[in-house]
């Protein structure tokens, strides 16, 4: 693709105007003025402009884009690609729009960027995915700027690329910043720092992306500092997935903490397997108390958090006035801090699910956590997977769900070891079968199903089979 991009046109225009007197002095008397509309119109105008174009082709069909990807292949002098080829002759195309376009491990260099062009005109792809395609700077380049051009995709995965370079990077900026279309970006894995993170925080200041992962990003320090300047003024984003990326007690939490002071445009918050720890969870704390329209979700599994930072998270509880999501799975939470946590839970007015997967509670704690349900009216999902919670636990669960109307959903543990005694064995078969049915029977209730968009995280792999019943 050998157009010229806007944002060569934008740097060249910066360089002209660092010399305002010397074009004075060169304009003649009758020379015309020319007025550009606002970046929002001339957004629109192209967006629209592009759509014509898309609509010229959208009478191809699937084969005959097939077609012309292969000949684009030999003008550009390389083989197609046989994932490519395959994708076009089994996928289903409806008015222009296909569901992915998988590329992952793919390597795309520069010619075969360019022989993309065809189907990137061609096609709208719910998803097109470039995980570790090794992208260089010039394919990075000439792909990103094409996706934008044609306004190809609304999810887009670059993540395992790490040597798109400087003007990949700029690419990936202008395409976050101008498209109209892209509301999901994936960039994980990749190293997030110096210009990259400059790049990235710079383009969020005015796009339209709604979803962002980056997930092991080295986002800790500097990189999360620009990244959160940036999102606190940021109208647009409504998730940031934040996972694995080392954020510490202190500088990252209060930097966290800073931007739910300030924005209330997130609404999922991921900061799973970090280290946050109990001076953090502070911090993040105080930032929720700020928050009054924005927050529902926020995911802490494996952060180092002790039943000490659920001091802090009791004294949040009762004031919080739309977080309906906390997840604080695989932390060393223990019995002690479920019973800290749990009269603030009884409170509080917003929280309708809680992950305590992995907390180090025994009977003790789950019995807590019964107390809770017997006074809540709002709690429909528990996880309560990966605990020591034996006959005792589940009892004092069972009589709290025949008052409880909430609970639609308990999730714990499956089947009890078969070294226990038969009697007891028998007796928590008969507790799981009677918390099941009235879990049933609150969602029968309440109208709630399976089928949520926010919800707790999915078991990891090699977690022991549960029991979930919504």
């Amino acid at each position: 693709m050998t157009r010229r991009s806007d944002k060569e046109s934008d740097e060249q225009s910066d360089e002209g105007a660092e010399k305002p007197d010397k074009n004075k002095k060169k304009r003649s008397k009758g020379e015309k003025h020319v007025s550009f509309p606002p970046d929002e119109q001339i957004v629109s105008g192209f967006a629209e402009h592009r759509n014509i174009d898309r609509k010229a082709d959208s009478c191809l069909t699937l084969t005959e884009v097939m077609v012309a990807y292969q000949h684009s292949c030999s003008r550009h002098q390389v083989q197609p690609r046989a994932n490519v080829v395959q994708q076009l002759q089994q996928g289903v195309c409806v008015g222009g729009s296909v569901k992915c376009l998988d590329l992952k491990g793919e390597r795309l260099d520069h010619r075969s960027c360019e022989a993309l062009e065809v189907v990137l005109k061609s096609l709208h792809f719910d998803f097109i995915n470039l995980q570790a395609a090794q992208l260089e700077e010039n394919g990075a380049l000439s792909l990103l700027d094409m996706i934008l051009y044609y306004e190809s995709t609304t999810h887009l995965d670059i993540s395992d690329n790490s040597s798109m370079g400087t003007s990949g990077w700029r690419a990936l900026a202008h395409l976050i910043k101008q498209s109209v279309r892209l509301s999901r970006l994936d960039a994980c894995n990749v190293p997030m720092v110096d210009y990259p993170a400059q790049c990235l925080s710079k383009a969020l200041l005015t796009s339209r992306l709604s979803v962002l992962h980056l997930h092991n990003a080295q986002l800790s320090g500097v990189p999360l500092y620009t990244l959160v300047t940036a999102l606190k003024s940021n109208r647009a984003l409504q998730e940031l997935h934040l996972n694995n990326n080392r954020l510490n007690s202190y500088q990252d939490a209060l930097q966290l903490g800073d931007l739910l002071r300030y924005n209330n445009t997130l609404h999922i918050l991921e900061l799973s397997n970090n280290a946050i720890a109990d001076a953090g969870l502070e911090e993040l704390c105080d930032g929720l108390r700020w928050q009054t329209a924005g927050l529902k979700v926020l995911l802490l599994r494996n952060n180092q958090i002790t039943a000490n930072g659920m001091v802090h998270m009791a004294k949040a509880l009762p004031v919080l006035k739309v977080l309906q999501i906390l997840d604080l799975g695989e932390n060393l939470l223990g019995n002690e801090g479920i019973h800290v946590i749990r009269e603030p839970l009884m409170v509080n007015c917003t929280l309708l699910q809680l992950g305590l997967a992995q907390a180090n509670i025994t009977c003790e704690g789950a019995v807590a956590m019964a107390e809770v349900l017997a006074e809540s009216r709002l709690i429909q999902r528990l996880d309560i997977r990966q605990n020591e919670v034996k006959v005792g636990g589940l009892m004092a669960l069972c009589l709290a769900l025949r008052i409880n109307r909430s609970l639609a959903s308990l999730e714990m543990d499956d089947i009890p070891p078969l070294d226990q005694d038969e009697f007891l064995m028998e007796t928590e078969t008969s507790l799981r079968s009677e918390i099941a049915q009235r879990c049933l029977a609150n969602a029968d209730r309440s109208g709630l199903t399976t089928d949520t968009s926010e919800t707790l995280p999915p078991k990891t792999d090699g977690q022991a089979d549960s029991t979930s019943v919504v």
